[in-house]
């Protein structure tokens, strides 16, 4: 049986890099990666651009807005849900 260390992993993973002039550029994204006893599943999400010019090298992050709506909708959604339900309850013990 596997422990909870071989079913999920989380690892940063630099892609190849690109050259324009002096300029070297490394995209770095984060991966997830689950395994089930019949199949698993793999998510990767951008996290950084790395620049070298020469001996200089910068890390600017990347932020992800999609990932950051998709959350904003589901919190918005729980909040609907949990009104509903609030309304729901003050009318039953109304009527």
């Amino acid at each position: 049986m596997l422990n909870l260390k071989d079913r999920v992993q989380i690892q940063t993973v630099s892609g190849d890099a690109a050259v324009l002039g002096d300029v070297k550029l490394i995209p770095q994204s984060r991966s997830l990666t689950v395994h089930w006893p019949y199949g698993g599943m793999v998510w990767h999400r951008p996290l950084a651009m790395l620049v070298q010019r020469g001996e200089q090298e910068e890390t600017i992050p990347i932020v992800d807005v999609t990932r950051i709506a998709q959350l904003g909708f589901w919190g918005l959604s729980v909040l609907f849900v949990l009104i509903a339900w609030a309304v729901s309850l003050r009318q039953k013990r109304r009527g």
